[in-house]
């Protein structure tokens, strides 16, 4: 079971990034892959209340990948977290499956946000996050959206959206369509690891 899931991880990775030859590189090469195999490890010693080993497994991950994944976030299934350097996700984040996110990546809480409840972002399935991204605060972002490279994020993104900027602002969907048709279906944001 937790093979044909790790495989199936890899083979994701490999069939979403043009510059990976196989699964077998994404397996053997990819920190961010790396990265959330010891997250896996941490959150399920963190929901099994073995917190010290938890932030024990977590601080190795972050030594080995680069990539600071808090124990406590949620993480979906074939997550592709591309090149991995300097991405970090908080506590109280939700990423669904099949999300595709590229270094430098921070999905975190904002000082406009003290308490108790979700302190970090909630991405929806399928979403692109761009290279150096800022997602902060208990903001959500839908389904399919896509985040631009080095976009400040502080409010909610629809579902299918794209934003962009600092701060962030959504692209009107005409616009989005042009510049997708411009650059071609191999080229377009978030279709194709920004590396490909």
């Amino acid at each position: 079971m937790i093979r044909g899931r790790v495989w199936a991880a890899a083979t994701a990775i490999a069939e979403r990034d043009p510059a990976a030859h196989s699964a077998w590189e994404v397996l053997l090469f990819y920190p961010g892959f790396h990265a959330l195999g010891w997250y896996r490890v941490s959150h399920w010693l963190h929901r099994h209340h073995r917190y010290l080993l938890a932030a024990l497994i977590a601080s190795l991950g972050r030594f080995f990948t680069r990539v600071d994944i808090h124990p406590a976030a949620r993480l979906g299934r074939r997550i592709f977290i591309d090149h991995g350097a300097g991405v970090v996700i908080g506590a109280t984040a939700v990423v669904e499956d099949d999300v595709t996110i590229l270094h430098g990546v921070t999905l975190g809480s904002s000082a406009a946000q003290p308490g108790p409840g979700p302190r970090h972002p909630k991405v929806g399935r399928h979403a692109f996050i761009g290279a150096h991204a800022q997602l902060l605060g208990p903001i959500t972002v839908g389904a399919g959206a896509k985040v631009g490279a080095n976009a400040v994020v502080l409010h909610d993104v629809p579902a299918g959206r794209t934003v962009v900027g600092n701060p962030g602002r959504l692209v009107a969907p005409k616009l989005a369509a042009v510049a997708k048709e411009a650059k071609g279906p191999d080229r377009a944001l978030g279709t194709r690891s920004a590396c490909g």
